[in-house]
């Protein structure tokens, strides 16, 4: 293969992060994975921090790996949504970033309502309402008279933070600014009267840009370029979905699940307000409309516990365990708001089951098989009030990430929701970031020429549903207790 077609996708995850290498020959993509690191969260006193110094010397380490390899081309990164640092006049970083669960946005977003209604706040920005988002750890800031906000010149989301210290240049990148609930719903900006409103520094706030903009030259190396590829790590996902149009959702399966489809423009009307969803830009006039659910997160706080209490369980084993356990017999809400924080969540589970009426999991496989057929029934609820929302019929469901190396939940989502489920690519993430490189680079001329990519590249499987009407109960059992509309 020619020299210089090799890119470098840093993928980084709330659990952990990895370095992937794209080798391009203007029709295939093949990956290698060079480097994977843990990424855990720093608890000091009542904060909960991201080591984002470690993270930045992973970071440097995959890309030596990668110079070493030859031929490298380009770099770009992509991460989880809305957390943020801050920095000086200078460009040097006040404070570690803060993690989206770290406790100091309970509350903020009815302290911003009481500042600006809910509604004005949704048209003003298309975003769904969680706690997490930047714009209520920016209020929360504000409200504690932290001094960092004083001092700070410039916000920085984590991928552009990374990106300004691999390049020199500072930057929002359009899909990561579309997940802070402070960008505009109608157009590539900010949304100025909201942040005034909140009393945030607009200063903070620079031009955004588009994915697939080359920064320039990594400050070690000129000869290799520093691309923004869809910076959210959803947002290069969906860019890897290898099948696109009216009747097509897709699923990208992780620590988080989020469900949605890819649309022509953001939809701001009062049922996307009520059902919480959010628009987030993909840039060159499309939008992913979606809906997060609570995602893989539960199982692994779940297995964190057990291993603590001496047990050595893998992902595979909780599969197989959960496709031997008894089916429909215990389900959750996977999006109440007691799953979100870390910490006892086995009982949590247990208690919500108990509390609900229905007969509390007790073993590991019931246990993640309750988790496995609720993520099911939610992807059902949500794909419902997609359809109703974009007045579209979904057929077929796009499962991509690291849930759909999963059969169980993969052939569950297929069977819950009584549509066609294709699982793959995995590699989703790292596909999309490389694609986007291989897009800045001159390599590929649209984004209809990545998914062609995609299709040719990577295997997918498809599950077809089955069941009987024991789904159809199920899903009336968990209306019933999780709320919410669809039929």
């Amino acid at each position: 293969m020619p020299a210089g077609d090799t890119m470098l996708a840093i993928d980084l995850g709330a659990e952990s992060g990895r370095g992937v290498l794209g080798r391009f020959d203007g029709t295939r993509l093949q990956l290698e994975e060079i480097l994977r690191f843990p990424n855990q969260p720093v608890a000091v006193g009542d904060t909960l921090y991201w080591d984002i110094l470690n993270i930045f010397a992973n970071v440097r380490d995959a890309i030596e790996k990668a110079r070493a390899a030859g031929g490298l081309r380009s770099v770009g990164i992509d991460t989880w949504g809305v957390d943020f640092g801050l920095l000086d006049g200078a460009g040097r970083l006040i404070a570690n970033p803060v993690h989206y669960r770290d406790r100091r946005t309970e509350g903020m977003m009815q302290r911003a309502f009481e500042i600006m209604p809910r509604a004005a706040i949704f048209n003003a920005t298309g975003n769904m309402f969680l706690e997490l988002n930047t714009l209520y750890q920016l209020l929360a800031l504000r409200l504690a008279n932290d001094p960092t906000l004083d001092i700070a010149e410039r916000m920085l989301n984590v991928p552009d933070l990374l990106h300004y210290w691999l390049s020199g240049t500072m930057a929002h990148e359009l899909t990561i600014a579309s997940t802070t609930q402070c960008m505009a719903a109608d157009r590539a900006d900010w949304a100025w009267d909201l942040l005034r409103q909140l009393d945030i520094p607009t200063g903070l706030f620079g031009d955004i840009i588009p994915p697939a903009t080359r920064l320039g030259s990594l400050r070690t190396d000129g000869a290799v370029s520093v691309v923004t590829p869809a910076s959210h790590d959803t947002g290069s996902a969906v860019m890897a979905v290898p099948g696109q149009g009216d009747g097509i959702a897709w699923i990208s399966s992780g620590t988080w699940s989020v469900v949605g489809v890819v649309t022509g423009a953001p939809l701001v009307t009062p049922e996307v307000l009520a059902w919480n969803f959010t628009n987030e830009s993909l840039g060159a006039g499309r939008n992913r409309a979606s809906r997060n659910v609570m995602g893989l997160w539960i199982l692994q706080e779940c297995n964190r516990e057990w291993q603590r209490q001496g047990a050595d369980l893998s992902y595979a084993d909780l599969v197989q365990l959960a496709d031997g356990a008894e089916p429909l017999r215990s389900l959750i809400d996977p999006d109440d708001p007691q799953f979100f924080r870390p910490g006892h969540m086995v009982s949590g589970i247990k208690q919500y089951c108990a509390g609900s009426g229905q007969p509390a999991p007790e073993s590991p496989g019931e246990i993640a098989r309750c988790i496995f057929e609720s993520l099911a029934l939610a992807y059902r609820r949500t794909i419902q009030w997609l359809e109703e929302l974009t007045d579209r019929s979904i057929e077929r469901i796009h499962i991509v990430g690291g849930g759909s190396r999963n059969p169980l939940l993969c052939r569950l989502t297929a069977d819950a929701t009584r549509r066609s489920v294709v699982a793959g690519p995995a590699e989703a993430t790292a596909i999309g970031n490389l694609l986007a490189q291989a897009l800045a680079n001159g390599r590929i001329g649209s984004a209809a020429e990545m998914i062609d990519v995609v299709a040719q590249s990577f295997p997918t499987e498809e599950f077809t549903p089955g069941g009987d009407g024991a789904w159809d109960d199920a899903f009336a059992r968990f209306q019933g207790f999780a709320g919410g509309g669809g039929s």
